[in-house]
């Protein structure tokens, strides 16, 4: 800086001119953060043609300059401090006196804030955020879901289940592009965390709203995974076989199989996974999207937290519910996917998967319902033994037509067939342990489901920048086929004395079929430089057949041909929707917002067949949105957003037929039910700051809904039988807050980080024809530590406390507990080649008013692994549950009921295994 001053003097003495009309310029340097006067600093003039300097001077104390004699014209002004950064502008002097006003100088630790957060090891860039993987430290070999467990604001649950910043991921990307389709476990559990460059966190919009850049607030929590350069050349995959030695038939075993190939802009990736010890290739995500699973559940918070589903509505197929977590399975899951791109014009994703269940499991369940001054007590116990595959088909292709033209297409397919028997014994008694009940029965399932979806996306852009347009339509439909045969032994008692018998031999069998069709318009107009409008018209066809039908079993023919008509019904229904809808955007650095509204004109159109009723209504809705961004630092964004929408009752709520598969826990559907209407409000806030290493984000959230698919149950005191049918309800509503906070604490180079979270929950619904509200407040607080060392250590601990607090209209008594899981993850090396590695968990679970029992269990396990060759071979024995107290008990709070659940779980077992992590020659010969 001494230079440049001497080097201005120099230049001044030796320029000199003689003007015709001269003038001053003077004004004011401040700090631009703590707005205090910036004393002597260097005001130079520029002539902006050559750059070379025509005057000079230095402000005073309160930050006053002040340059005279200039004459009239163009240049540029420059400052010049040693603890600010330069501030360079054009201006005009004219004949008159030339006042620039206040200068804001920028300090330059804060600007060197700006340039360090863009290669720091976390970078902020609008909703993206993203971690450079390298930065941080997993063992040899490992996957790349020990890397996110590394990441401040991700977690990885023990079941898997991945949240960013509070919010659960629904994709995993891998270069921008799926990874055998939407399964987020797929990418994470089987690709090597050494081939990931960079891993991105961000909310994915809609294709429609990519193309217009107008967000329409749909959107995902993904993570997109983008690898190193040296790892899309070649090959590179992984073979790993595990064995239990000396135990026998029964075994357990693992074996693995992951190959991607890259040539170009060709990839081609396979996998192949089979196994004994729980591994399991089919998500929960996909169960549900491919109807498994129905649309009409209740909700409850269970002992450690989490949210639980009671899935109380006829979905007539009776899918049996395969829980991985507990219970025994034995699966075979394999996929391929083949990705190319032709000039950069032409893009084809293809991906068959493949996967087939063997699953079996006991279940206990005790459950407390308080009914008025009466306690009932169910217990039951359920042998379950599933045999359930399916087979995905998924392709998407894009072409470019011309550079304003482009097309995607997409087809996707699944074939799903289960077969399964459960085996259920049980005994309700009441106050004095009265007997009131007893069953005994078993049901057989038989179902093959199909799933089509084909849709086409062309999109067109105008000449004008930011006018486009936009067809989209697609078409959807779901198929069942099930056969099912129920027996059951039914007793009844009366002040605990036999009453009666019911004995039920039916067989069942359903066939139903959805379809939906939907075409969107949407076209943007640019009204000003960051306006632009955007106007969509949006129609949609659903249509859906149910035929159910019960035989009851003939001793005369020894057939089940004698129909039951108050268990059979054939039902349809159309439902139409036209929805035009208006919408304004303003796109600046800074600041994003768009809001508008779709107006929804919706008929239904419900035939009973088997009764030959007819049920018709219209419906008239709004459909408001709104989206707000601010990024009021280079690596901080704030992100407000309100969605209004309404949802359907499903044919199985609307079809009026009664379930018997639990005799004395039946269902009923509702044709008079009514569309629900949810607000949704969000708050998200991320900020940090690579200085220090802290990062800080919070989420918010309100919802509620109004005319709720809710439930209502008539639960006779007497005998125990409960009648559900699902009805419309008000009043109910949700709120979440999530903080994360993360910081290093350098003299120690260790990481914190720490999550307090809150959720409230009001539900109504109706008992015994009262009105019921269900409040469930769950509070929790976590810490996670980790300290590593490359080929040296990695140790983490963490903590993670929650409450539970549940209180009912019709039970005043607050049910409430405590749980709390404490974590120690150790990993150390020896001499590089050699690793121990243990986890343990000490999971303490209060006793409550009803269960007065604390229940803890400890899990320890431990891997010994050696590695040869470059890490390319490793050999390792390891031993799960050294403990033996892997227990699947679960304690869940619901309305007026508690229940505990007990079920089978993979106890203490050891395994020997042998790992190949093989890539091309010359990716190695390079290195």
């Amino acid at each position: 800086m001494i230079k440049i001053t001497i080097t201005f003097a120099i230049l001044f003495l030796f320029s000199f001119s003689v003007f015709a009309q001269k003038t001053n310029v003077s004004g004011v340097l401040i700090d631009s953060k703590e707005k205090t006067p910036v004393y002597n600093s260097v005001v130079a003039l520029l002539t902006p043609k050559d750059s070379i300097l025509y005057k000079f001077t230095r402000s005073d104390k309160k930050g006053n300059f002040d340059l005279k004699n200039v004459k009239a014209g163009n240049y540029i002004v420059m400052t010049s401090h040693r603890q600010y950064a330069d501030y360079l502008d054009d201006i005009t002097v004219s004949e008159t006196v030339k006042n620039l006003g206040t200068i804001d100088l920028v300090s330059k630790i804060n600007a060197l804030r700006e340039v360090i957060i863009k290669t720091g090891s976390i970078r902020i860039k609008g909703d993206t955020t993203s971690y450079r993987a390298s930065d941080f430290v997993v063992g040899a070999n490992a996957n790349v879901e020990e890397l996110l467990k590394k990441l401040p604001g991700i977690q990885v649950d023990k079941n898997g289940a991945i949240k960013a910043m509070g919010e659960t991921v629904q994709k995993v990307l891998v270069d921008g592009e799926e990874f055998f389709g939407d399964d987020p476990g797929m990418a994470v559990k089987n690709l090597r965390a050494d081939a990931v460059k960079e891993v991105q966190v961000f909310d994915k919009k809609s294709d429609q709203a990519e193309f217009t850049g107008i967000d329409d607030g749909e959107t995902k929590k993904t993570i997109n995974l983008k690898l190193k350069e040296d790892k899309k050349k070649g090959y590179f995959g992984k073979i790993d076989g595990a064995g239990e030695p000396l135990a026998g038939s029964d075994s357990r075993y693992n074996s693995n199989l992951m190959f991607s190939s890259f040539k170009g802009k060709r990839k081609i990736s396979a996998f192949l996974l089979n196994g004994n010890t729980g591994q399991d290739g089919l998500s929960w995500q996909d169960s549900d999207k491919y109807g498994s699973r129905d649309d009409s559940f209740s909700m409850s918070m269970d002992d450690d937290g989490n949210v639980n589903y009671e899935w109380t509505g006829g979905n007539n197929d009776e899918e049996p519910n395969v829980d991985t977590q507990n219970g025994f399975v034995k699966n075979t899951n394999a996929g391929l996917q083949y990705s190319n791109k032709w000039k950069d014009k032409q893009t084809l994703n293809l991906t068959p998967k493949y996967n087939n269940q063997i699953y079996t499991n006991n279940n206990s369940r005790k459950t407390q319902t308080q009914v008025g001054e009466t306690q009932l007590n169910e217990n039951t116990s359920k042998v379950s033994n599933v045999n359930r595959s399916n087979f995905k088909l998924n392709a998407i292709y894009d072409v470019k037509l011309d550079s304003l033209n482009s097309l995607r297409i997409t087809a996707k397919t699944n074939f799903y067939a289960t077969e399964s028997d459960e085996y259920t014994n049980g005994s309700t008694t009441g106050d004095g342990g009265l007997l009131k009940n007893k069953q005994e029965k078993t049901f057989t399932t038989d179902s093959d489901k199909t799933a089509l979806l084909a849709s086409i996306l062309y999109k067109h852009k105008f000449a004008k920048a930011r006018r486009t347009f936009s067809a989209n339509s697609s078409w959807n439909t779901l198929n069942t086929n099930s056969n099912n045969f129920l027996k059951s032994s039914n007793e009844s008692y009366i002040n605990g004395d036999f009453d009666k018998k019911e004995d039920v031999n039916q067989n069942k069998i359903g066939d139903k079929s959805t379809q939906n069709v939907t075409v969107n318009l949407t076209y943007s107009e640019p009204i000003a430089k960051k306006f632009a409008l955007q106007f969509a018209y949006q129609v949609s066809l659903n249509t859906g057949e149910n035929d159910y039908l019960t035989y009851d079993y003939s001793n005369l023919t020894g057939k089940y041909d004698v129909i039951v008509n108050s268990l059979s019904n054939q039902f349809n229904q159309t439902i139409i929707t036209n929805k035009p809808s208006i919408r304004l955007s303003y796109n600046s650095k800074k600041i994003n917002y768009n809001f508008g509204s779709g107006f929804g004109f919706t008929s239904f159109d419900l035939e009973d067949q088997t009764l030959n009723k007819e049920y018709k209504r219209s419906y008239t809705n709004f459909f408001p949105s709104a989206n707000f961004s601010y990024k009021y630092k280079s690596n901080s964004n704030l992100r407000i957003n309100y969605q209004g929408e309404t949802r359907q009752p499903t044919i199985d709520q609307l079809q009026p037929l009664r379930n018997n598969q639990d005799f004395f826990n039946q269902t009923l559907g509702n044709p008079d039910l009514k569309q629900s209407f949810t607000n949704n409000i969000g708050l998200f806030n991320s900020t940090y700051s690579i200085l220090t290493e802290t990062q800080f984000y919070q989420s918010f959230s309100f919802r509620t809904t109004s005319n709720l698919i809710s439930y209502s149950r008539v639960i006779d005191p007497e005998s125990a039988q409960t009648i559900t049918k699902p009805i419309n309800t008000n009043g109910n509503y949700s709120v979440n807050l999530y903080v994360g906070y993360g910081f290093k604490l350098k003299k120690l180079d260790l990481q914190v980080n720490l999550n307090p979270n809150l959720n409230y929950n009001k539900s109504v619904n109706s008992i015994n024809n009262s009105t019921n509200d269900s409040k469930t407040l769950n509070s929790g607080f976590s810490v996670y530590l980790n300290k590593s060392k490359a080929k040296k250590y990695d140790l983490s601990l963490s903590n993670n406390f929650s409450n539970n607090r549940n209180t009912t209209s019709q039970n005043d008594k607050i049910k409430s507990f405590n749980t709390n899981d404490l974590g120690l993850d150790i990993g150390v090396y020896f001499r590089e080649k050699w690793k121990l590695s243990t986890d343990y968990n000490f999971m303490s679970r209060q006793k409550t008013v009803d269960f007065q029992t604390n229940l803890t269990n400890q899990l320890w396990n431990a891997r010994l692994e050696r590695t040869f060759k470059n890490d390319e071979f490793t050999a390792y024995i390891m031993v799960r549950d050294i403990l033996n107290q892997n227990i699947g008990i679960r304690r869940s709070v619901y309305e007026n009921s508690i229940t505990e659940e007990q079920n089978d779980r993979l106890k203490r077992y050891a395994m020997i295994g042998f790992t190949w992590n093989f890539k091309n020659k010359g990716e190695t010969a390079k290195k």
